[in-house]
């Protein structure tokens, strides 16, 4: 036995866990509670976190809250952190400093899970005292209202009221406010409003079928404050009045075949008017005074704002008269009723079996079989294409065409004798006649002329008539003329000149010293021999027949 000697016994450890039960109730730290908050807070916005303590951990340890006590009931609201076990405090309504500056709140918190063996400790539950002071806040003007509806007859003389919009400071100070309109909201300027009032009139004429409601913004801003903006709305409606005439509902294109009977329907027309009737629109349909006695169409009224425009006659003829042009009056039910004429265009048109239009141009009779005005034109288009063409292509060849008289052969002006005197020039100063350049019996009415010596130191220069023997000279010059005569490529100019005439004389005197004669005797040319061999062709042209030095 245990204890007797020579007993035997043994040693072992124990462990015992100790599991928390809710035997600790939570408890504020503190009695009250005081916080301040901007009346401007808006709504779910914290306003304070409060928090008791509980002794217990775990589950034992969570908490409720809630508001058991005030005047700020349905003002705020709290809700628990599971987190951090705390109370939120939030807003549900709208704080106004005006209305109320301070709100009491009694709040309460409980274990969540109380445990019944130790309800005999005590209450597990604990309350607090919490107080909001609500801080003034410079707050923008408030309309009396959300929406101003309104309502104004289109016909209503510019500067007439409409209707009056109001807003007041609500801060202690009360403020006075001053009215304008948001110009983004009235573009078109057709409002205005008083400043002090808040009366809108109207600033121009209005139009219905233009715009038939109006949503203007109204800005009301404190007089000490004008950062302090409110913001009103209006809704103006524009009441119709009977101001547009009747006119057709579309462009009618109307045809009538040419073998159309007397008393057919060829078209159904109706009518639409922009004003708004209370009772609808109710159309009439008439032809005018003008075209009541015509005979080729008629009107009847359908009585349900549609007309029909039948034929009283047969034997259209597009040959006679293609288009006819018909009015058609039109008056509506308002008051007072208003009226139009419109014109309805009926075309001629060559009809199939089935009544069915296939031309209804006039011009189909005199364009050729098969083809029309614009098969027409874009022949017409390829013969002036071609025509210009050839006479691009002509007028390049023409110019790539070779002149008859060549450079070296234009000017035959050749100065047999070289004049040095200088000296004043020609009184005629003016151009040369081009007629009187080509005028043959210019060549073949030739003087004589005599020789004079010049003063100059110099060999002396014999003048020379056309002889009649010399047939040579005078062909070579008639066949150049002729070639520069039928030239197209010739210059605007001719070389040859005829001294003939040649003017009164100038203040200064000719540089040539030639004189024409009227003699026809014969006159020795052998001195031309002796002027060296740049004259021997002159000289053997007018020489006696001796041979020349130079030959």
């Amino acid at each position: 036995m245990v204890g007797q000697n020579g007993g035997l016994s043994g040693t072992t450890s124990v462990t015992v866990t100790l599991t928390d039960v809710n035997d600790n109730p939570p408890r504020f730290p503190r009695r009250s509670y005081q916080y301040n908050v901007p009346e401007s807070l808006p709504m779910a916005s914290v306003v304070a976190r409060i928090k008791a303590v509980d002794a217990d951990i775990g589950a034992n340890a969570e908490m409720e809250y809630k508001i058991v006590d005030g005047d700020g009931l349905g003002v705020f609201k709290i809700s628990v952190d599971r987190d951090t076990q705390e109370g939120i405090i939030t807003i549900q309504k709208d704080l106004d400093f005006e209305a109320k500056t301070s709100y009491t709140l009694r709040i309460e918190a409980a274990n969540k899970d109380a445990d019944p063996r130790f309800l005999s400790l005590g209450p597990f539950s604990d309350t607090t005292t919490v107080k909001i002071i609500v801080e003034d806040v410079d707050e923008p003007p408030v309309f009396s209202a959300p929406l101003y509806p309104m309502e104004v007859s289109e016909a209503t003389q510019v500067g007439n009221i409409i209707g009056t919009v109001a807003a007041h400071d609500p801060d202690s100070s009360n403020s006075p406010v001053r009215y304008s309109i948001d110009r983004n909201t009235d573009l078109e300027r057709y409002f205005n409003i008083d400043a002090n009032s808040g009366v809108i009139t109207t600033a121009k004429s209005l139009d219905r079928e233009t715009n038939a409601v109006h949503n203007i913004t109204v800005l009301a801003m404190e007089s000490q404050n004008p950062s302090q903006v409110g913001r009103g709305y209006v809704a103006i409606t524009i009441l119709d009045i009977n101001d547009n005439a009747p006119e057709f509902a579309m462009d009618y294109e109307t045809t009538v075949c040419e073998n159309a009977q007397p008393g057919q329907v060829i078209q159904k027309i109706s009518a639409v008017d922009k004003d708004e009737p209370s009772n609808g629109h109710q159309f009439y349909f008439s032809l005018t005074t003008d075209a009541t006695n015509n005979h080729n169409f008629s009107l009847k009224d359908n009585k349900d704002n549609t007309a029909s425009i039948l034929t009283r006659r047969n034997g259209f003829r597009r040959q006679e008269q293609s288009v006819y042009y018909l009015p058609v009056f039109i008056v509506d039910s308002g008051s007072p009723s208003l009226s139009s004429t419109n014109t309805l265009t009926i075309r001629v048109c060559d009809c199939d079996a089935e009544g069915v239009a296939q031309t209804c141009n006039a011009e189909a009779y005199v364009l050729p079989a098969g083809l029309s005005t614009g098969a027409l034109i874009a022949i017409l288009a390829c013969v002036l294409t071609l025509l210009v063409l050839i006479l691009l292509i002509v007028t390049m060849r023409r110019r790539k065409k070779e002149p008859l008289i060549f450079d070296e052969e234009r000017d035959i002006r050749e100065n047999i004798v070289r004049y040095d005197d200088e000296g004043g020039g020609e009184e005629d100063t003016e151009a040369f006649d081009m007629a009187a350049l080509r005028n043959l019996n210019v060549i073949r009415d030739t003087k004589t002329r005599r020789d004079v010596t010049p003063e100059i130191q110099f060999l002396s220069r014999p003048t020379f008539k056309s002889i009649p023997d010399n047939v040579i000279f005078r062909e070579f010059i008639w066949e150049r003329l002729k070639e520069a005569d039928v030239d197209p490529c010739a210059p605007p100019y001719d070389s040859l000149q005829t001294y003939a005439f040649e003017g009164n004389g100038s203040v200064a005197e000719s540089l040539s010293s030639l004189d024409s004669i009227s003699s026809n005797s014969d006159q020795n040319y052998d001195y031309l021999s002796d002027w060296g061999p740049r004259f021997k062709r002159l000289a053997d042209m007018y020489g006696t027949g001796q041979e020349s030095l130079y030959s």
